[in-house]
């Protein structure tokens, strides 16, 4: 376990990523700090994290030598970022995909860090010289998600024991409606992005209200887009995709 002189890791902001990055760090034994600006969702987050580290225990695929209790117990929540941020080592970045926000953050955070801590964000697609531009600590800043390019046996390896676990019970639609609180909101949140990354791929294709509206309606009428039902075939896919590891697992390769 990581010893707590060497800091704290503090994630900002308490989504989907923000929960899995805090997860990642508990599993390698260091102290997480969960900021968000309101603290209703931190207590969400921090059961959601109970929830699915107690899942992953009972399914034998709990990352790490720790418990999921000995995690947990690593993992807390703070509603003040000034409070958050003292003692940290790393600061790992989560908020949504919006350049102007995320540099609202960045700029907040170069104002209280001393000239040690990393600054990083996990944006998908946003250039690093737009998101740290004139910030005291530049030097400091790096982007902690992946980018750039990557050999043939890794790609293999990404869709192996990555995407293509998740496509054994779902298709990339559904993979996109869950993985935001519907297809609606994916598009609201990605679509941007997305279009940035595909320029270099010939024509853009539209990603108008009138074509997310029909992608969304189909989506609905096998999952529902409220908290609920959402919410239970995200644990029904979870489900799955730990059982398909665990086989694997036993699986030798030829």
């Amino acid at each position: 376990m990581a010893s707590s002189a060497a800091g704290c890791v503090v994630i900002v902001g308490s989504g989907v990523i923000g929960r899995s990055w805090a997860m990642l760090f508990a599993s390698g034994g260091f102290q997480v700090k969960l900021y968000d600006i309101e603290q209703q969702q931190i207590r969400n987050a921090l059961e959601n994290i109970r929830k699915e580290m107690k899942l992953l225990e009972q399914a034998g695929a709990l990352k790490g030598s720790l418990s999921a209790e000995e995690q947990l117990s690593l993992i807390s929540g703070c509603p003040n970022i000034q409070e958050a941020v003292e003692g940290a080592m790393h600061i790992q970045e989560c908020v949504p995909e919006d350049l102007e926000l995320k540099k609202k953050i960045f700029a907040q955070l170069d104002s209280i860090v001393d000239d040690r801590v990393i600054l990083s964000s996990s944006t998908s697609c946003l250039m690093p010289s737009k998101l740290f531009a004139g910030l005291v600590h530049v030097k400091q800043c790096i982007v902690a998600h992946p980018e750039g390019i990557v050999s043939p046996s890794d790609l293999d390896l990404v869709m192996s024991e990555g995407l293509g676990m998740r496509y054994a019970f779902i298709g990339p639609l559904e993979t996109m409606h869950l993985n935001a609180e519907g297809m609606l909101s994916y598009c609201d949140r990605y679509s941007e992005g997305m279009k940035h990354v595909l320029k270099t791929f010939g024509p853009i294709p539209e990603f108008s209200r009138a074509t997310a509206e029909k992608v969304n309606q189909d989506m609905c009428m096998k999952v529902p887009d409220d908290p609920e039902h959402l919410a239970a075939r995200r644990q029904w896919r979870d489900e799955c995709l730990m059982r398909l590891a665990k086989l694997k697992s036993q699986v030798q390769p030829q």
